[in-house]
């Protein structure tokens, strides 16, 4: 069964401290359902598109399991604490075999 990726892109962030609630909830959720961070933050180039703002890359061993990871009632409580607080792109891809 192939990795998989969960990518977050940050649009905009326009509440830090609600981002700042959400973070300290949501490492904890994504580690306790297997996560993996493998890159976050700002990134140090950009191309195309791409805005400079934060993104999180978390490696899973398989798609079921990042679905499950932000499905799950513990991550959940942490998009709560988030609520508006950023815009963000979030895509699960599945490693190449």
């Amino acid at each position: 069964m192939p990795k998989a990726y969960l990518i977050s892109n940050y649009l905009s962030v326009n509440d830090p401290a609600a981002l700042a609630a959400y973070a300290k909830l949501a490492g904890p959720a994504i580690q306790a359902a297997g996560g993996r961070f493998l890159a976050r933050g700002v990134p140090a180039e950009v191309y195309e598109s791409a805005a400079r703002e934060r993104v999180v890359l978390i490696e899973f061993d398989s798609v079921a399991h990042a679905v499950a990871a932000h499905d799950g009632a513990a991550y959940q409580e942490a998009l709560k604490a988030l609520g508006n607080g950023a815009k963000r792109d979030i895509r699960i891809v599945e490693a190449v075999a």
